[in-house]
C-alpha cells in the first residue's frame, strides 16, 4: 500500500470510527463502569478482581471487602487466608488475594496509600496491566490514558471493522488512532454495555442492534442467512 493509499485508508476509517462513536452514544448516553466503588483504591481492587470473573460477581464480593478493609494500609495488613475466604468466589482466589496486599503494600510504601495518575507509575504496581491503569485512570480521574479493551472491545471492535489484530494492545493502538480521544474513556465502556445486551457473542440480536447500519458484520454470515 502506498503512502498516499494508506492516509486515504486512514481518513476512511476515522470517518467509519465517527458514525459507530455517534450511534453508540446515542444507544447508551449514560454507559459508565460496571464495577461498583466509591473510590479510585476501590476502583483498583474492584478491576483486578473482575480478571476472568464477571463484574456482577466481583459487585456481590466487594461491598463485605471493603468494609472490612477500606484503605490500602488495612488491606496491606489482612491475613491471607481471610482475604482468600473473602475473594474466593471471584476466581483463582489465592494468586488474587496475593495481588491485592502486593498492590496495597506498594501504594502505601511508595505513595502514602494515594494512587499514582499516571500510567507509567500505575503499571509499575504489582498486579497492574495496561488495562487496568486505563481503567482506573479513565474512570476515577477522567484521564484518557488509553481505550480499555476487555473481550467485548475486542470482539465487537473486529465485528465493527475497526481493527484486524487480536492482540489486545495492537487493537488499543488500532482504536487509539482512528477514535478522537475525547472518546477514549466513553466507548469502551458504551461498548460493552452494548456487547452485553445486543451484540451477544452467540446469538447477536443484529435486526434489533442500533449500529446495524454502520457495521459491516465482520466474520458474520449474511443477515438473510441467520434466524430470526
Amino acid at each position: 500500500m502506498s503512502p498516499s493509499d494508506s492516509a486515504n485508508d486512514l481518513v476512511a476509517k476515522k470517518k467509519h470510527a465517527r458514525k459507530i462513536v455517534q450511534a453508540l452514544r446515542k444507544a447508551y448516553p449514560d454507559a459508565t463502569c460496571a464495577l461498583h466503588h466509591s473510590t479510585p483504591f476501590e476502583l483498583l481492587i474492584a478491576t483486578i478482581l473482575s480478571a476472568q470473573c464477571t463484574d456482577e460477581r466481583v459487585n456481590q464480593v466487594t461491598p463485605k471487602l471493603f468494609a472490612k478493609y477500606p484503605t490500602p494500609q488495612a488491606l496491606a495488613a489482612a491475613r491471607p487466608s481471610d482475604l482468600e475466604r473473602l475473594v474466593k468466589s471471584t476466581g483463582f482466589y489465592r494468586a488474587k488475594a496475593k495481588s491485592l496486599r502486593e498492590v496495597s503494600r506498594a501504594l502505601v510504601e511508595r505513595y502514602g496509600g494515594e494512587l499514582p495518575r499516571t500510567l507509567e507509575e500505575l503499571v509499575e504496581l504489582p498486579g497492574v496491566g495496561r488495562k487496568t491503569a486505563n481503567v482506573v485512570l479513565g474512570t476515577a480521574f477522567g484521564i484518557p490514558s488509553g481505550i480499555v479493551v476487555d473481550t467485548h472491545v475486542k470482539r465487537i471492535s473486529r465485528l465493527l471493522g475497526l481493527t484486524t489484530n487480536t492482540n489486545p494492545d495492537r487493537i488499543e493502538q488500532d482504536l487509539m488512532q482512528v477514535l478522537p480521544k475525547k472518546e477514549w474513556i466513553a466507548f469502551p465502556h458504551r461498548l460493552i454495555h452494548h456487547g452485553r445486551q445486543v451484540c451477544i457473542a452467540r446469538r447477536p440480536r443484529c435486526l434489533e442492534c442500533p449500529l446495524l447500519k454502520v457495521c459491516p458484520r465482520v466474520g458474520l454470515p449474511p443477515l438473510r442467512e441467520e434466524g430470526s
